[in-house]
């Protein structure tokens, strides 16, 4: 297939990118700077870019405070929902206006806002977003998923925290996390869902290539616990430090039915036991 990335210089857009063309596909990254070693339109989000051609569209970009998705409005909150909302539906309209048939739209768990403790999420669940960003990620997706026809069919993938090493040179999420906790900073007790990026792109080829994909599918693996994850690094480390207390409160995990039902399957605690312990591995001599 022939498919177009927005964000494809992004975190997200990395494993996207990488992923879909390590999967055979022939990838066009639209972001602000050139992807090194793939064919490359310069796109900003309120663009309304040349696509004619491509198969399908993966929309990663997200403007934000860097850092930041929940509170990444700062302190120009139109701005955001205008970059993010409307920026949005100006591709959506132009990838259904240029015959693009596919369009999987990275949005969030955001979306679904706070529930009881021990809600189990559903694409079904009611979504009641209590961030800008939740609320800018729900304004997209049905507008993207009001242009649904025959010709045109749009997946809205509600997805968790992504963890993994990216780009080139490592950088990763937890990097600053990490050396706080080996520089003997006490650590926030926390406690969220986690995907790793080669899973989310695994998810996204199957959309993409799937006879008929669901309008809207929930992307999640594992739950993970701060105590947890600092443990076992410390154990690949060999450190010995303070870990923080585990979260008792029940965690709302989300149910990836829709997913699994298309052939995912995510790799599990061994996937981020592998990640942890490649970390080390990776290192420089006496890191």
């Amino acid at each position: 297939m022939k498919i177009a990335v927005t964000g494809a210089s992004g975190y997200l857009g990395h494993f996207v990118m990488n992923g879909l063309r390590h999967a055979g596909h022939d990838v066009l990254a639209l972001s602000r700077q050139p992807f090194a070693n793939h064919h490359h339109v310069e796109y900003e989000l309120g663009d309304a870019p040349e696509i004619c051609g491509m198969d399908a569209v993966v929309h990663c970009a997200f403007s934000h405070v860097p850092g930041k998705y929940r509170g990444g409005e700062g302190d120009d909150p139109e701005g955001f929902r205008l970059l993010n909302v409307d920026g949005s539906i100006t591709l959506f309209k132009a990838a259904k206006a240029q015959g693009v048939r596919r369009l999987i739209f990275l949005s969030s768990r955001a979306v679904y806002g706070p529930k009881p403790a021990g809600t189990v999420l559903t694409e079904d669940t009611p979504c009641t977003p209590d961030t800008l960003y939740g609320e800018a990620k729900l304004e997209a997706e049905e507008a993207l998923l009001a242009m649904a026809d025959v010709g045109f069919q749009p997946t809205a993938l509600r997805a968790t925290g992504v963890y993994g090493a990216a780009y080139p040179q490592g950088w990763h999420k937890w990097r600053g996390l990490f050396e706080e906790f080996e520089n003997g900073h006490p650590i926030e007790p926390r406690q969220g869902t986690e995907v790793h990026g080669h899973d989310m792109t695994a998810a996204i080829n199957l959309l993409l290539t799937a006879p008929k994909a669901p309008r809207i599918a929930n992307l999640s693996d594992i739950l993970v616990d701060r105590h947890d994850v600092l443990r076992e690094y410390a154990d690949f480390a060999g450190l010995t430090l303070p870990l923080p207390a585990r979260v008792e409160e029940t965690f709302n995990v989300m149910d990836c039915t829709a997913l699994r039902s298309i052939g995912w399957q995510p790799g599990g605690r061994k996937r981020l036991t592998e990640f942890l312990s490649g970390l080390r591995k990776s290192a420089p001599q006496g890191a």
